[in-house]
């Protein structure tokens, strides 16, 4: 039995019950939880170990790796610049980024970049781990890399390329890196425990993660679902625009090294605790403990608002994006029609839900082989559902 830490108020058990239920059946061995409503935390749980087959516990402060969940928190930064009046989506990307419009992305708008729709999901030549993560090679790649489809005619996850395109244009646009501008804007007023480029104060406070297999279903808990012929396809092919999206940075750098944390990656290597995302979800669309709301509302109608849908050219599924966030769909099923969020490979995932004023968090050091809709974080929103 696993010793599970933290608070709920009363009429949330049920989240509760399915995060020991996590422990007891799909394999978690560390991860909290934690939901606001109505501006307040009423689900704050943790549990297990700091490290998946370690044996010091996760502490109340315990942070971890999120992986895509930071596309999430970065794009809430060209949002934040455009309610502001210093970015226009609308605008083509060499207006900030002059170097950027070579072979033909000179009509590539920055409402492309976040949706995923610019066609520029790959490299023609894979960047070292040492490149990725020196700030400079990533941009310099992408000015030279012509896009994979006519931008804007179709739409495909930008698994790692969405760090140097993001983190480049909040450069050009502000002066100050996307990790940078999220700490001083952000997570300090607010006290949120997350980062797009980890301190070394910070470092001790972060658990390991590791990819280990999903188990079976226990008896009368339902069959695990195969993924699709020609998802296990792209993934096997090595030209496939698939293997190559998530094969940018070539080898995969170490997730666990202080180096690949303080690397302001913003596509995959943000670090945060379960707590600081649900804050940061609540803060986007209402009042927080700190202040908030982040968003006006013009900008939360930007926000959840759909940019592009349907079959997907890297993740090879239906997706619904908008202006940086998953929406509610097939591929990512959140709390409503209205959630805007954004999971992370392997089992992370946050989001809020604006009708019912709740913003959710939850992080993992246990990474199953999944890219968008894990079962664990998806036994907590169905959980979570029934208590609104």
């Amino acid at each position: 039995m696993v010793d599970v830490h933290g608070t709920v108020v009363d009429g949330f058990e049920p989240v509760r019950e399915a995060f020991v239920r996590n422990f007891e059946q799909r394999g978690e061995h560390g991860a909290a939880v934690s939901v606001y409503h109505a501006g307040a935390k009423v689900v704050d749980l943790w549990g297990g170990t700091a490290e998946p087959e370690g044996a010091e516990p996760w502490a109340e402060d315990t942070a971890q790796i999120v992986r895509s969940v930071g596309k999430g928190i970065a794009a809430s930064v060209p949002l934040l610049l455009h309610q502001r009046g210093q970015l226009d989506l609308d605008a083509p990307v060499r207006r900030y980024w002059p170097e950027f419009k070579q072979h033909g992305k000179e009509r590539v708008l920055i409402r492309q970049l976040l949706s995923h729709s610019a066609g520029l999901p790959v490299l023609d030549t894979p960047l070292s781990p040492d490149q990725a993560m020196d700030g400079v090679s990533g941009p310099r790649a992408l000015e030279a890399q012509q896009p994979a489809w006519e931008p804007g005619s179709q739409h495909g996850y930008h698994a790692q390329t969405y760090s140097w395109l993001l983190g480049e244009l909040t450069l050009r646009a502000t002066g100050r890196t996307i990790g940078r501008w999220i700490a001083e804007e952000i997570a300090r007023p607010l006290g949120l425990d997350l980062w797009i480029g980890l301190p070394p104060e910070e470092r001790h406070r972060v658990g390991r993660i590791a990819e280990l297999e999903t188990p079976a279903p226990a008896p009368g808990q339902g069959l695990r679902l195969r993924p699709k012929p020609a998802v296990v396809e792209a993934y096997r092919d090595p030209g496939s625009l698939t293997r190559r999206a998530f094969g940018a940075i070539d080898p995969l750098p170490d997730e666990n090294t202080p180096a690949y944390q303080a690397a302001e990656l913003a596509a995959s290597s943000a670090v945060a605790t379960a707590r600081a995302l649900a804050g940061f979800y609540a803060a986007l669309i209402g009042p927080v403990p700190g202040g908030g709301p982040l968003f006006a509302p013009a900008t939360l109608a930007l926000a959840r608002s759909e940019e592009t849908v349907g079959p997907d050219r890297v993740l090879v599924v239906n997706t619904r994006f908008g202006l940086g966030y998953m929406l509610h769909g097939t591929a990512s099923p959140l709390l409503g029609p209205g959630s805007f969020g954004h999971p992370g490979r392997g089992g992370s995932l946050a989001f809020a839900d604006p009708e019912s004023g709740t913003g959710f968090g939850y992080v993992t050091n246990t990474l199953h082989r999944n890219v968008t809709a894990d079962p664990r974080a998806q036994s907590l929103v169905r959980a979570l559902r029934r208590c609104l």
